[in-house]
């Protein structure tokens, strides 16, 4: 195979922002079908990134003898119904998180694509991103000594829309958690290395008046020890925020900036301190000089095509398999809980 052949399910919104044109770019893949409901926009979606078909029916599409692969970035509501078809026609399928509206729903979605023996990911493309994987490489080197505490910011501005499925928890499966909090919590599990073990969360609708919430904030603690903070908003304008994951051990800590998000962009600081000179009383910060790494060119989405390409060409493993995106949306649903309850949590995926 020398290239892959995809087809695209729900290719308006984030599949035409972001992940058909990093398609594109990708050495190993190769456009060929596109899928939206409304049959206008479906041969517009054809013209404009050069595919050979158009169609309005996801099963139309996944019964495609020239389609090898199945993105799927429908609302989550279908995910779990599209993804199966997919599966039963022998396709591979990357889906965009959550990968179906509860965990159950994702184990039944698992354990079929076991059973086919096709390939199935999800799509958590911000582990692609160069300062996350660096990131990760200085923890796991142990330059950062024991990992004390890490604290993750994914917000935007997400006003009433009038006919917005995420806004409504029929469709979505929730909100500011269940769309962005999920990205924080897999890089947490991703830089570090280790599960989330505990979760306490607040969460509601305190700016806007749609039903799934607008607000919400995390503490976590990982198998390593590590407490960790994930906030996550729909409240927040998109100039105010800042997008940070900071990460904090015994020796030293590293400050990400404008990494979390949908761009190959923003910043990273490395800060290496020697814990050995014993208590500081004047708790001296001045003296330590932090330093900037630099940032590799990349696309987010094209990277995480071309990984998942290569795992259907080469027989490698996927890089985000689809059971990584069922345990971080257990610790959502754990957080749902928790903030019901007014209690800590453990994730059912580790129970």
């Amino acid at each position: 195979m020398d290239k892959v052949r995809w087809g695209v399910i729900g290719a308006g919104g984030i599949a035409d922002r972001r992940t058909l044109p990093g398609m594109l770019l990708a050495a190993n893949a190769r456009l060929t079908a596109v899928m939206v409901v409304d049959a206008g926009r479906a041969d517009r979606l054809r013209i404009k990134y050069g595919a050979a078909k158009a169609y309005t029916d996801s099963a139309a599409l996944v019964a495609d003898p020239e389609v090898d692969a199945v993105y799927i970035a429908s609302p989550v509501v279908y995910h779990y119904e599209q993804t199966m078809q997919a599966i039963a026609a022998g396709k591979h399928v990357l889906v965009e998180k959550p990968i179906a509206l509860t965990v159950e729903e994702g184990r039944a979605v698992s354990e079929a694509a076991k059973t086919k023996g096709v390939l199935a990911g999800a799509g958590f493309m911000m582990r692609f991103h160069s300062f996350h994987r660096r990131m990760k490489d200085l923890v796991a080197q142990g330059r950062l000594g024991t990992v004390v505490s890490v604290r993750t910011q994914l917000s935007c501005w997400y006003p009433e829309i009038e006919g917005a499925w995420r806004q409504k928890k029929a469709l979505s499966g929730g909100g500011a958690l269940m769309d962005m909090a999920v990205h924080c919590v897999d890089l947490i599990q991703y830089v570090l290395g280790s599960k989330v073990v505990s979760v306490a969360a607040l969460a509601g609708t305190r700016v806007f008046s749609y039903e799934v919430e607008d607000s919400g904030t995390l503490l976590m603690r990982t198998e390593s020890g590590a407490y960790c903070t994930v906030e996550a908003y729909f409240t927040i304008p998109d100039s105010a925020a800042r997008g940070r994951f900071e990460v904090y051990g015994t020796g030293g800590s590293m400050l990400a900036e404008g990494t979390i998000g949908q761009d190959h962009a923003g910043r990273l600081e490395l800060l290496l301190s020697d814990s050995g000179k014993g208590y500081d009383p004047v708790q001296a910060r001045a003296n330590v000089a932090s330093r900037e790494l630099e940032l590799e060119a990349g696309n987010l989405y094209t990277r995480e095509i071309e990984s998942f390409s290569a795992s259907i060409r080469e027989g490698k493993p996927v890089e985000v398999p689809l059971d990584d995106a069922l345990q971080v949306q257990s610790v959502v649903e754990a957080a749902y809980e928790s903030a019901r309850t007014q209690k800590f949590i453990r994730p059912a995926q580790l129970s």
